[in-house]
């Protein structure tokens, strides 16, 4: 089985290495292609991953090139971690919304859309060179903004799965609470891409029992804590939010603390150069524990869980993905790119089904709409380009939703991407 990482010069790549080659058994990898422009670091961490497959007894082979079309030929899965601009952008990003009085953050409101709007053609034309070379290939999406990125490669007919590590995070820190095996916790996981609630957390599967109540009631305090909410918003709410919604629930809170500290842009990048030395050392040959602080904790995990049940081998049968909605959230479009549980299978290449989910509360189905409609003219934005469409996307989202706010973003997000958009 042949696999292929576009964006191999990444730091986050030592952790998706170990966890293909501890999941060997479940993810036979017989070659490993990493793939990026940047040769010095591509290389600093192919050799890494070499002395990682070594260290645990991996036949298998690993390689590194810079040629796109070359690293996909015959591959059966590529997995997509890229980040078009660097933390350059990131930074960016994080910045030039506060001068708006809105959250600066790189995939949700304005920074968010700076991302997609840059990333997506991206990936699109890195999608159609694998459909040359690789037509049945899966491409299997980290890349952020993971839903409308996911969007945009389904519209286009691409055979791809969005993929995302909050859920398998939340997983694994509700497992620990409880005392479970992590593959024992099932969640009752809804939404988008960044935007979810656990409306359930069962034991044993999507039928057992749901452990939700008993959980906040014995360890409320931790989750809150870790959600950096208070605890009476899990209370009213009833369900455990994804972290990602306290940009909503405490917009005001966050732009002033963001205001007061470093960017996560600034402290990621500070990591990176530590990471980058480490991986350095010829003696090192497992992931630093650094790693973890740097974030996509489980990706590894998930990853090779995904590309394990969309090739026929031995992944989990039902597992959180970013696929089209297909009627699972009714009041969503079919196209829509909802993340849920669903069954993923290799039978005939049709990929993840949803399963079915409870109706959703009108608290969540509202928000849930809200940004659906903004990721419709975001990807638009991204796809043909403009002025105007930009500053629709940005009226539209539920974190701006005013005329002068969304000019001002608009007109920053322009200057501080014009060597990206060469429609701006």
């Amino acid at each position: 089985m042949k696999l292929a990482v576009v964006g191999g010069g990444s730091t986050y790549t030592p952790e998706l290495i170990d966890g293909f080659a501890r999941l060997r058994d479940t993810l036979p990898v017989s070659e490993l292609v990493l793939i990026d422009p940047a040769t010095e670091r591509l290389e600093l961490i192919g050799a890494l991953a070499r002395r990682i497959f070594a260290r645990q007894d991996h036949g298998g082979k690993v390689t590194t090139t810079t040629d796109l079309d070359a690293g996909v030929a015959g591959a059966d899965a590529v997995l997509l971690q890229l980040r078009v601009g660097g933390q350059a952008a990131r930074l960016q990003d994080e910045t030039w919304p506060l001068e708006c009085g809105c959250v600066g953050q790189e995939t949700t409101g304005a920074g968010g859309l700076a991302k997609a709007l840059r990333t997506v053609p991206v990936v699109l034309d890195i999608a159609e060179r694998v459909r040359r070379v690789s037509p049945d290939a899966w491409i299997i999406d980290f890349t952020n903004p993971v839903g409308i990125v996911t969007r945009a490669l389904l519209r286009a007919g691409h055979k791809a799965v969005g993929l995302c590590n909050v859920a398998i995070g939340l997983q694994r820190k509700f497992a620990a609470l409880l005392d479970l095996a992590p593959s024992d916790v099932h969640l009752d996981h809804v939404g988008l891409n960044h935007l979810t609630w656990e409306l359930g957390v069962r034991k044993g599967g999507p039928d057992g029992e749901d452990m939700l109540a008993g959980l906040l009631a014995a360890h409320g305090e931790a989750v809150a804590s870790d959600l950096r909410l208070p605890r009476a918003v899990l209370d009213r709410l009833g369900v455990v939010p994804s972290y990602y919604l306290r940009y909503f629930y405490s917009h005001d809170e966050v732009v002033r603390e963001l205001g007061t500290k470093p960017s996560r842009a600034a402290e990621v990048a500070a990591m990176e150069r530590e990471l980058l030395r480490l991986y350095a050392d010829p003696a090192l040959d497992e992931k630093p524990a650094l790693l973890a602080r740097r974030g996509g904790a489980f990706y590894s995990e998930a990853a090779v869980d995904l590309a394990a049940a969309l090739l026929g081998g031995g992944g989990t049968d039902v597992q959180v993905v970013n696929t089209y909605n297909n009627g699972t959230l009714p009041f969503l479009p079919d196209d829509a790119v909802v993340e849920v549980q669903a069954r993923v299978r290799a039978t005939g290449g049709a990929g993840p089904v949803p399963l079915p989910v409870p109706r959703l509360d009108p608290l969540f189905t509202g928000l849930i709409a809200h940004v659906s409609a903004y990721e419709d003219l975001a990807l638009d934005a991204a796809l043909r380009g403009g002025r105007e469409r930009v500053s629709k996307a940005l009226l539209a989202h539920p974190l701006v939703g005013q005329y002068d706010l969304a000019e001002g973003l608009t007109d920053r997000l322009l200057a501080h991407n014009k060597e990206h958009l060469p429609w701006a």
